[in-house]
């Protein structure tokens, strides 16, 4: 599965329009520093990319790379996320 990153919040790891590889999410355990995809829990229709930063059992706290605070829209902004929210993982090869 590709998935586009749009707009800056993952730069410097990704910039607006790259391609990032990634597996379908299957229910595994995520691990910190792990690149999810995944259903804004606030807003239909949208797709985020962060980076998981903290874990409490089936929630995570996720964040874009980005060091400017205004640059990305992240739990800082809507909270945790359920797990149930995943659609895929960042694939290493």
């Amino acid at each position: 599965m590709k998935v586009v990153v749009k707009g800056d919040s993952m730069w410097p790891t990704y910039n607006d329009g790259d391609i990032i590889e990634c597996t379908q999410y299957n229910g595994d355990e995520i691990e910190l520093s792990t690149v999810i995809v995944f259903n804004h829990p606030l807003k239909r229709d949208v797709v985020c990319v962060k980076r998981v930063v903290r874990i409490d059992g089936e929630r995570l706290f996720v964040q874009g790379d980005n060091p400017d605070p205004i640059a990305s829209e992240d739990s800082h902004n809507f909270g945790w996320i359920s797990t149930s929210n995943i659609l895929a993982i960042e694939r290493f090869d």
